[in-house]
């Protein structure tokens, strides 16, 4: 693994600074000399300075841009653990890069660890993806996206990854969401597309009118990958694709979801581009969502396995169109409905009201169609 990776020299990147003993610069486990230990990590980041799948050969270094807003906040949770292995060295071409990373990936999945990519292009999703298949992993993946890149017409890879993702043969996606897409960029065929595979696809009113909603779809995904077009300018200014997009909050609350999911072991942060921002405001931003990402892990760690029957209040549904059974946990208040096979699978609150009006929830309706 160390020959694919770049260690990171921390005097280039801060100077003569020096971190408090609480600043995540002071905990962080960095590869400089050697590589980490990862016996005891929780997470690794990992940089990947790749932008030719966007059809951009020469960027800046945006993985060590966010690093540097990254180490100087402050560690709430002692308790996780965090190694920063530097970044995959570039490769002569597209591939090798991709090839590097993949390798890494797999590693590190082989030793069970959470792995968070910062930096590139969007299609570095795709060596994400990769790393499962090498295992025959089936999965679900999210994505978070203003755009849906499934145009095979175009040129940059990164427009059209999707397309391999969800089609190539033997396929491992299991179920795929969308999250953020913005109707006046996607054509309509792609989402009738998409619904006919049962996939879910959430535009970005109906992501925000009750966000907390995408909790659940967050919960059950095992790779989730973000672009930063996701975010309006005005909070990422790097992010020049429109004004209207999540709010900064928002993107924070997303990624704070990911990290109490206890499937998710594939985390990408794609699409800064330093040269695009303003003050450093957009490398702060994907510094802070990593933030929360940290805290949303120290709260998975306080739930309780599904099968611990007094960690959760149960509550009985029956009416004429359907009988079921909702969990919701002591410790962290979110919820889980039980299929007819009795397997419980994640909802939102929402559901659950839904359910005692006599309805059967939508969420329910489309995990049966899957099935």
């Amino acid at each position: 693994m160390e020959d694919y990776l770049s260690p990171l020299s921390i005097s280039e990147l801060f100077g003569d600074i020096s971190f408090n003993k609480l600043q995540l610069g002071h905990l962080i486990d960095v590869y400089e000399n050697r590589l980490p230990g990862l016996a005891e990590v929780d997470f690794v980041l990992l940089g990947v300075e790749e932008f030719r799948g966007g059809g951009y050969p020469m960027r800046s270094p945006s993985a060590d841009a966010i690093r540097k807003q990254l180490y100087a906040m402050y560690h709430w949770q002692k308790d996780i653990r965090i190694a920063d292995l530097g970044n995959i060295i570039k490769g002569k071409q597209l591939q090798d890069t991709q090839a590097a990373l993949q390798m890494v990936l797999e590693e590190l999945a082989v030793q069970g660890k959470t792995v968070f990519i910062l930096g590139g292009s969007h299609d570095l999703t795709l060596m994400q993806y990769h790393s499962f298949v090498s295992k025959e992993q089936v999965i679900e993946a999210t994505v978070v996206d203003a755009l849906i890149d499934l145009h095979e017409e175009e040129y940059a890879l990164s427009r059209h990854f999707l397309m391999e993702m969800l089609t190539e043969q033997p396929n491992f996606i299991r179920h795929f969401n969308h999250i953020g897409f913005q109707s006046y960029f996607v054509h309509p065929r792609l989402l009738e597309t998409l619904d006919k595979l049962r996939f879910d696809c959430y535009r970005l009113g109906t992501a925000r009118e009750k966000l907390e909603d995408m909790e659940p779809v967050i919960r059950s995904t095992d790779l989730f990958s973000f672009d930063m077009n996701a975010i309006r300018s005005a909070d990422a200014p790097a992010s020049r694709l429109s004004p209207n997009g999540f709010t900064g909050e928002e993107a924070c609350a997303l990624f704070r979801y990911a990290g109490m999911s206890t499937r998710l072991s594939s985390v990408g942060i794609f699409g800064y581009v330093p040269e695009l921002d303003r003050d450093e405001i957009t490398a702060i931003q994907a510094a802070q969502m990593i933030w929360y990402f940290i805290e949303g892990r120290a709260v998975a760690r306080e739930e309780a396995d599904i099968g611990e029957a007094a960690a959760f209040n149960e509550f009985h549904v029956s009416s004429d169109s359907l009988e079921t059974s909702f969990l919701k946990s002591k410790q962290t208040g979110r919820w889980w409905m039980r299929l007819p096979d009795r397997q419980y699978v994640p909802c939102a609150y929402d559901d659950y009201l839904t359910a005692g009006k006599g309805e059967i929830p939508e969420r329910w309706l489309r995990m049966q169609e899957r099935m």
